[in-house]
Order: structure tokens, then C-alpha cells, then sequence
């Protein structure tokens, strides 16, 4: 293939790409991801990439709201939230590589115009930004790292921003056409009026697709009733694919539950197929089923208190509640979360509002929304001694209640919502004083700490040097250091290059940890994150404490 004058060839590997039709949040991340896993446990060495059609460089610069979660790589991308899918089923990290969006596709089109690189030429959107969508999308192959490259297209068929995508998988189909292979999700509607399932939005979904020169060779379709052969034959013939390639993709009760059913109906398997290559071993999920057993068939549960100022939607705290629903298997014990918007929390009402909670996580965020209210919830969590995970932000606020209420500096602050405070026990970074662009500027991805080993940081992680993953402009001010050392609020993880504070501790406390970085992001199925894991197990014992504790006023009641 030619792109730009340049002859490439990465043909080694294979490529399966990933549409959806019909409407949006369908799951294409979540199917993408489950037949990536069925491939890895099959014996091929598979990754994931998520192209996205906004215009944005990358989501860093999105509200939540907007685009939920940014996630985060190791070498200090921000991502789509999928990317945190990927990582968690394939148990391997991901990269600035895995995930594309339209604005750096044009952003590097016109740099190079910009350069005199295309000789003159007339920089149109084909030939030009689809050949380095193409470009893109051959990339992960280029050095023959992966049998199977997976790529999830963002939106639906039939979005204007997706077209250049479409044709680009259009033209890599027609130039290596024993080597890529279409999978289309879809929906199949269940109209209880007429009690009856529907084909006719799908088959529209594959019309549009059609139109566009694309065709699918698998079909994936969401449903909340069972298809049986009469639709699947239906959906066949007017889709024109072969009848074991409509899968079924009923609702399931967890997201981990979606792979077993991709191999029950088994997707990866006529993938291989139509791929031509051979189906390796057969897939033991060992371990993803002792997890899915754990998860169906808890022996108790514990409810954390989530403190955030986006807990009405989801999607903003999608790596901490997966990473809580990993500890909680490996606890045996069903975590129930408890969403508490920190803008409503008072002096007033604080009490109530974490009433019967066996831990609080307070979460990561930015700007001065609800900061009151998450420094009210950590005054409680800490004098009532109920386990206490900070994360980022979370963090900070926790250095800040300590300043105010222990030492003393009523007006502490963090130089993010007080830039005036006279007690900024949190001040920007010394290196992001300069900086004046927003998008991918902050402090990115993986960095280096060494943790105290008389800490109980060491004590969860086994270990005194640790890597965590980053998201951040603001830090501990290290003038209050020997002040909270001294009081009790113990700086136990630093970064051994710069002394940046990224653990602190409280002492004579059951659990109070607050991490500068982002521990959610690690905590995968097969590796769930020992912070949290700790975290859950710190809820269960206090608990068990407090059960224990009112079974002997009862008894001495009696």
C-alpha cells in the first residue's frame, strides 16, 4: 500500500474492525474487547485500538459530562474511557497508538501541508486524510508485535464525522482483502406491544453500511430476548452473511460476563475463519471464571460511600467502580456503592449523608465545585475513623482538611480554587507555571515512587518502589512537610527524582490513604490493584467491628 509515496507493508498481521449501527452505547468496546480476549486465550497476540471521530486531539479537554472518563496510559496519553475496557479483559497495557481521533488525523495533514509535503498538491479528505487514517490503522502491525489487530470505530454508520473512517476501512478491505474482516453491532428491538423482535433497524443499519461500500462479514447483534433460527436466517438473508456469522449478543447481568457468551456463540471463531487462520487452543478462562464466580456468589457486602461531583453520571468513574468490583471478588464480598454528590454535603447534613458506610472514596476531579463538600466528608471519615481512600484530588482535599482542622490554618487552601491563600498547602507544580496550552500538558502517565516500608502503603503493595500512572498540575507543598509528619499525616511515597508527595497516611487510623495518582487505571480482572483490594478488605473489618461492637450493647441491653 502506497500512502503518500511511501510504500508500506504490514500485511503480517490481521485486522478486525469494529462498526455499530442503530444507535450509540450499543457496547462495541465491550464486544471489541471480549473477542480480543477469546483471540489472546487462543494463542494470538492481540491488541485494541479506538478510533474516535470528534475533532478534539484527545478527550483531556472534555468535561466529563461530555465524554465521561479520560483515561489514562502509561506513557501518558489521554484516551477514551474504552481503552480502560481493553486493559482490563487483555490484562495488557495500551498506548498513545491504541487510540485515534480526527483531530490528530487533520492536525497531522495540515502540519505536513503545512511542511510542503504533499508537493503541491490539492489536500483533499481522500486521498489525503484517508490515507493516514489507513496509516493509523496499520501502525500497531508495523513491526509484526501482533497477529490480531482489533480497531473499534467510534459513533454509528451513517454519522457525517464517520465517513472518512468507513472509506478508509473501505479501501484497506479492497487492498488486503484476505486480511481484514468487518464486524457490525447492531440492535435487534423487542417491541413488547407487538411481542415481537425486529430486524428492520438492523437491516437499515446494514443498508447505510452498504451504501457506503462497506459490507460486514460478521454481525453482532444486541438483543434482550433470544434470536432463534427463523430470525437469524431473516437477518442473513437481507444482510447478506452467512447464517453462523449473526451472533447474539443478549443482555447480560455484568459487562465480564459478555466474553463467555461471544465464545458460547462463538464469534471468535468464525472470525478465525473467514480470516483464514487456524483456531489454536480452545479457550480455559481460568481465571476469568473463578472471578465471575467470586462476583455471581458473594458470602457478604460493604457499602462505599463514592464522593464526587459527577456521580450522577457513571461513566465519569468508570475505572474506580470496575477497580472496586475487582476487589470486591477477590474479598468475596459484593461492593454496593453509594453515589454522593459532594456539592450537597454541609456541615449540617455531612453526618447523614455517610451514615452507615463501611469506607468513602473521595474521587478525583477538577475546579472548585463541591470542594467544600468533599473536605466535609473527609473531617468526618477521619475523627470517626471509617476507612478513607483519596485518589488525586481526593488527595490533595485530604491535606487541606488536615491543615484547617489539626494544624491550625483555617484559610488552607489549594492554589486551584484560592490562587491567594496565604496557606497553600497545595500549589501548582513548579514545572507547569509556564505552561499556557491545556490539552495534554498536565503531569501524564507513568511515574516512579518509593514507598516508606514501615508504611502500610508497603504492606499492600509489597514493595518499596512502585509505578503509578498520573493526571495532575497541583502537588503537596513540601514546606508543610515536617508539620504534618510531626501531627500525624505521614508523606510515605514520594517520587525519587523530584520529592513530589505521592502517598500520605494517617496514623492510629484503620485505613486513611490518599494517592496523588490514579491506582484505578492498573486494576484489571486477572490483576486487581492491591490498593483497592486493601481498600474493600479495610470496609469489610470495619464492618465486622461495628456488627461486633452492637451485638455486645445488645447483649448488654439484655
Amino acid at each position: 500500500m502506497s500512502v503518500d509515496g511511501r510504500q508500506i507493508e504490514y500485511f503480517m498481521s490481521k485486522y478486525i474492525f469494529v462498526t455499530g449501527g442503530v444507535t450509540s452505547s450499543l457496547g462495541k468496546g465491550i464486544i471489541a474487547a471480549s473477542l480480543a480476549k477469546l483471540l489472546q486465550e487462543r494463542g494470538y497476540k492481540t491488541t485494541i485500538q479506538k478510533f474516535d471521530p470528534y475533532i478534539n486531539v484527545d478527550p483531556g479537554t472534555l468535561n466529563p459530562y461530555e465524554h465521561g472518563e479520560c483515561y489514562v496510559t502509561d506513557d501518558g496519553a489521554e484516551t477514551d474511557l474504552d481503552l480502560g475496557h481493553y486493559e482490563r479483559y487483555l490484562n495488557t497495557p495500551t498506548s498513545q497508538a491504541n487510540n485515534v481521533t480526527t483531530g490528530k488525523i487533520y492536525e497531522y495533514v495540515i502540519t505536513r501541508e503545512r511542511e510542503g509535503a504533499y508537493l503541491g498538491k490539492t489536500v483533499q479528505v481522500i486521498p489525503h486524510i484517508t490515507d493516514e487514517i489507513k496509516r493509523r490503522m496499520l501502525l500497531l502491525g508495523e513491526d509484526n508485535k501482533f497477529d490480531i489487530i482489533i480497531t473499534e470505530l467510534g459513533g454509528t454508520v451513517g454519522d457525517i464525522e464517520s465517513l472518512p473512517y468507513i472509506e478508509a476501512v473501505r479501501q484497506l478491505k479492497w487492498e488486503m482483502p484476505d486480511d481484514c474482516l468487518v464486524v457490525h453491532l447492531t440492535l435487534i428491538p423487542y417491541l413488547s406491544a407487538a411481542k415481537e423482535l425486529k430486524t428492520k433497524p438492523t437491516q437499515h443499519s446494514v443498508k447505510l453500511l452498504s451504501e457506503n461500500g462497506l459490507s460486514p462479514d460478521v454481525l453482532v447483534c444486541r438483543t434482550e430476548h433470544s434470536l432463534n433460527d427463523d430470525i437469524k436466517r431473516k437477518i442473513a438473508l437481507f444482510c447478506n452473511v452467512t447464517m453462523d456469522a449473526v451472533i447474539e449478543a443478549k443482555d447480560a447481568e455484568s459487562i465480564y460476563r459478555v466474553p463467555l457468551e461471544m465464545m458460547r456463540e462463538k464469534l471468535d471463531q468464525i472470525c478465525l475463519t473467514k480470516l483464514k487462520m487456524g483456531r489454536g487452543k480452545e479457550p480455559e478462562l481460568t481465571k476469568w471464571k473463578e472471578f465471575l464466580n467470586k462476583l455471581s456468589f458473594p458470602k457478604g457486602k460493604v457499602t462505599i460511600g463514592l464522593v464526587g461531583k459527577y456521580v450522577e453520571l457513571q461513566d465519569a468513574y468508570k475505572s474506580i467502580l470496575e477497580a472496586l468490583i475487582h476487589a470486591g471478588a477477590v474479598n468475596e464480598c459484593k461492593v454496593e456503592v453509594k453515589d454522593i454528590h459532594s456539592e450537597d454535603l454541609t456541615p449540617q447534613n455531612v453526618d447523614e449523608k455517610l451514615k452507615n458506610l463501611d469506607a468513602v472514596l473521595v474521587a478525583p476531579g477538577f475546579g472548585s465545585r463541591g470542594i467544600e463538600g468533599k473536605i466535609e466528608a473527609i473531617k468526618i471519615v477521619r475523627t470517626q475513623k471509617i476507612p478513607f481512600l483519596g485518589i488525586c484530588l481526593g488527595m490533595q482535599m485530604a491535606c487541606v482538611e488536615f491543615a484547617r482542622n489539626v494544624l491550625g490554618h483555617k484559610t488552607a487552601h489549594s492554589t486551584e480554587m484560592d490562587p491567594d491563600t496565604e496557606d497553600a498547602v497545595i500549589c501548582m507544580m513548579e514545572a507547569q507555571k509556564t505552561i499556557t496550552k491545556k490539552g495534554g500538558t498536565m503531569r501524564l502517565g507513568t511515574y516512579d515512587c518509593t514507598l516508606d516500608e514501615k508504611s502500610k502503603a508497603y504492606e499492600i503493595y509489597q514493595s518499596n518502589f512502585i509505578q503509578e500512572r498520573h493526571r495532575h498540575r497541583y502537588e503537596f507543598n513540601s514546606d508543610f512537610h515536617d508539620a504534618f509528619r510531626d501531627n500525624g499525616l505521614v508523606p510515605v511515597g514520594k517520587n525519587p527524582t523530584t520529592g513530589l508527595v505521592e502517598v500520605v497516611e494517617l496514623e492510629n487510623h484503620p485505613f486513611f490513604i490518599g494517592v496523588q495518582f490514579h491506582p484505578e487505571y492498573k486494576s484489571t480482572v486477572e490483576n486487581p490493584h492491591p490498593l483497592f483490594v486493601a481498600f474493600v478488605k479495610a470496609a469489610k473489618e470495619a464492618q465486622e467491628l461495628k456488627n461486633s461492637s452492637s451485638k455486645k450493647v445488645a447483649a448488654s441491653a439484655v
